[in-house]
Formats: C-alpha cells, sequence, structure tokens
C-alpha cells in the first residue's frame, strides 16, 4: 500500500518539497533532588544529586532531527528522531526514532498512519513536539511523552474553521500507566524511542512504545473548537483498552489506562498567549488474586509573553495519584505543586540561549516501603544554548 502511494504520489503533478526541522542542545543543571527515575531512583527529574538534601552540576546534550517530504499537494512523510548525552548512570537508549507516520489529506479531511503524539499538548506546539515556552514539560506533558504515543492510524476532519474532529485506533500502548504507578509524576523532556527500555522506580525495565500484548486495538476521541489564531478548546478521551492479566504477557505488565485531557488557549499567534491542560483517570493492573487501580490527575496554567527577541514564561501546575479503594494507608498516595519559571532569548531564527527554574514540592510516602527517601521534591536550575536548523 505504501509503495502504491509512494508511485502514484510521484507521477503526480503538483509542487514537491522536502523541510527538514532540528536542534542542537546543550545544558547545564543544577539539580538539587534525590536520584532520578533514569537511574532507578524515585527522584521526579530527568537528572538528579546522591540524595534529596544533595546537589549536583549535570551536563546533558540532545540533537533532534526530523524531515517532512511532501511528494504531491495530497501526501506528506514525516519521520524524526533523537540522539542524547544523558547524565552517567542513565538507562535507556541513547538514540531511535521518536516518530514516524503518513500523511493523506485535503482540505477537510486528514489521515495519519504510524507512530505519532496525539495533537493534546498546548505547550508542545513546535516541530518535533518541542516547547517555545519552557525547557522543562509540564508534569502531563513529561508523561505524555514517556508513555502515551500511539502506533495506529487517526482519522481528523475539519468541516470548517471553527471544529475539527477526530478518532485514533492503536496498537502499542499496552503498558500505559505502568511508569506513572511505579513512581508518580516526573517533570523533564526525555523522549523514549521505539522499543526503548526505560527504568520504573523499582530495578525493572518497562518497554512504553513497543509491540502490542493482547492483539486489541485501543482507542482515543477528540473534539476541538478554535477561533482561528485567537483561541481553542479541546477534548480528548483515551483508553488503551488493555486486557489485564494476573501476570506477565510477553515479560510486560499490562495496565488498562483511560483518562480525559481538557485543554485550551488564549492568544495562540500573539505576543502574549496563556494555555491549560487538565488530565484526569485511571490505570489498573493485574496481579495473582485480585487488581489494583490508581486514580489520577494533573492540571497546569501557562502564561508566556514575547518582546523583541525575549520570551519569558511562567507555569504552575498540581497533580496527584492515590489509590482508588481509598485505602488507609495509601502506598500509591502523592499529592503536589509545581512551578517553573523561563526566559529565552532568540537572537535570530537559528539560535536559543535560556535560563530555567523548576520548584516541585510533593512527597510519596508509600516509597518508603520500597527502601526509597519519600521526599520526591527538589529545584532545578538550567542554563541550555540551542542551535536550530
Amino acid at each position: 500500500m505504501l509503495a502504491f502511494l509512494l508511485l502514484s504520489a510521484a507521477t503526480t503533478a503538483g509542487a514537491q518539497s522536502l523541510q527538514f526541522h532540528g536542534y542542537l542542545a546543550a545544558r547545564e543543571i543544577y539539580v538539587n533532588a534525590q536520584p532520578s527515575w533514569l537511574q532507578f531512583g524515585a527522584g521526579r527529574f530527568d537528572v538528579g544529586a546522591d540524595n534529596p538534601d544533595d546537589h549536583r552540576l549535570v551536563n546533558v546534550d540532545s540533537a533532534q532531527l526530523g524531515f517532512d517530504w511532501t511528494p504531491a499537494t495530497w501526501f506528506l512523510l514525516h519521520a524524526d528522531g533523537v540522539a542524547r548525552h544523558e547524565q552517567s548512570g542513565s538507562e535507556g537508549k541513547r538514540a531511535g526514532i521518536v516518530q514516524a507516520y503518513a500523511d493523506i489529506f485535503n482540505d477537510h479531511f486528514r489521515i495519519r498512519a504510524g507512530q505519532f503524539f496525539l495533537p493534546t499538548s498546548r505547550e508542545n506546539t513546535d516541530p518535533l513536539w518541542t516547547s517555545k515556552y519552557t525547557i522543562t514539560y509540564s508534569a502531563l506533558n513529561s508523561w505524555m511523552a514517556q508513555e502515551v504515543r500511539p502506533i495506529g492510524a487517526d482519522l481528523q476532519w475539519s468541516p470548517n474553521f471553527y471544529v475539527t474532529v477526530g478518532g485514533t485506533a492503536f496498537r502499542g500502548n499496552d503498558t500505559m500507566g505502568t511508569l506513572l504507578a511505579a513512581r508518580g509524576w516526573t517533570f523533564g523532556n526525555y523522549l523514549p524511542v521505539y522499543n526503548e527500555k526505560v527504568p520504573t522506580a523499582e530495578p525493572s525495565l518497562d518497554r512504553p512504545i513497543g509491540q502490542d500484548l493482547d492483539g486489541k486495538n485501543g482507542y482515543a476521541e477528540r473534539i476541538r473548537v478554535s477561533l482561528p489564531e485567537r483561541a481553542l478548546l479541546q477534548f480528548t478521551h483515551i483508553d488503551n483498552r488493555a486486557t489485564i492479566s494476573p501476570g506477565k504477557v510477553k515479560g510486560q505488565e499490562p495496565w488498562l489506562t483511560n483518562f480525559n485531557i481538557i485543554g485550551g488557549e488564549v492568544g495562540s499567534t500573539s505576543d502574549t498567549t496563556l494555555a491549560a491542560e487538565w488530565a484526569y483517570g485511571s490505570t489498573e493492573v493485574g496481579f495473582p488474586g485480585g487488581t489494583f487501580t490508581m486514580d489520577f490527575d494533573t492540571i497546569y496554567l501557562l502564561a508566556s509573553h514575547k518582546f523583541g527577541h525575549e520570551r519569558i514564561s511562567g507555569r504552575v501546575e498540581r497533580f496527584s495519584t492515590r489509590n482508588a479503594v481509598h485505602s488507609t494507608p495509601d502506598g500509591a498516595r502523592e499529592d503536589g505543586h509545581a512551578f517553573t519559571f523561563a526566559w529565552m532569548h532568540e537572537a535570530n531564527a537559528h539560535t536559543r540561549t535560556g535560563i530555567e527554574y523548576v520548584r516541585v514540592s510533593g512527597d510519596r510516602p508509600g516509597l518508603a516501603d520500597s527502601g526509597f527517601d519519600p521526599r520526591t521534591g527538589g529545584s532545578t536550575i538550567t542554563l541550555e544554548y540551542r542551535y536550530n536548523f
């Protein structure tokens, strides 16, 4: 089918284009927090120190490259990948594919097939699912980056400028919820690649973006109402429909996860932008003799203003998880909040420098049962230089 489409596109009269998007980023991060979840720790950041009272200066570098090839006015191919240098002791792949999909579209319809992010984020709106507002993503989009990336097909219909509806059928997200249940909400910009094994808070690995476990489709539906270039409001429902098993399937534990996201923004193309997202839902896993269900929710409010070559952004958010049966003590309980302040200087179209401060408050008492320090909060100060091409 793909070969036929490519052949048809190549013989279709019309404009052809090949566009590349990418960046190289170097970051120096001063972190005051316990070891990162990427190091099998319980820290909320992508980097960490030895304990909650310790601090460390860490260098992190990354490169991301993607392309959009439009051989015909109705057909597009996209792929992007990442390569990175992480803090010593971090698990995970150092390079791989993040997205790869094909689009067939006209003025009102778009069909997308492959591996892709759902169009929910109000902060990760730049090419390659990056943010122009902050270096560190919100708790919601940090989790979406790590565990919610469908492999399937998406149909979107826009009958006019004001309404858009879409539906997605997908496979391969059957472990969605594993990381969130194991170590709670985190903050960073780490993008697991296809078939990558990433650490949970316990000394084990999970493959969030990879093979399907149960042969069933998951589904997502969304509706968006917008005033073009001014404001929008979107509701999205996501359900991976994973089959709960009392044990592992193909070496992994399925988690039945469904949740809703309500997001909106004002000033979409103006110098001042306000954006917010609220997500709430549950995730459930099976074990011999029963199941465990965890409820979760998080909300953030982002404000950003651009003047000349400068952009300042601030974000406040709260987050929580808890056992759905309200047990006492509740080993899954956490309640916390965070705030972020970022200042970006864009000297030209290719270079961006920035400084960002993130402070997270919130403990997870149940981690003490696994030998971790329950003080999972902390702070980071990040200096970043980014070259875009």
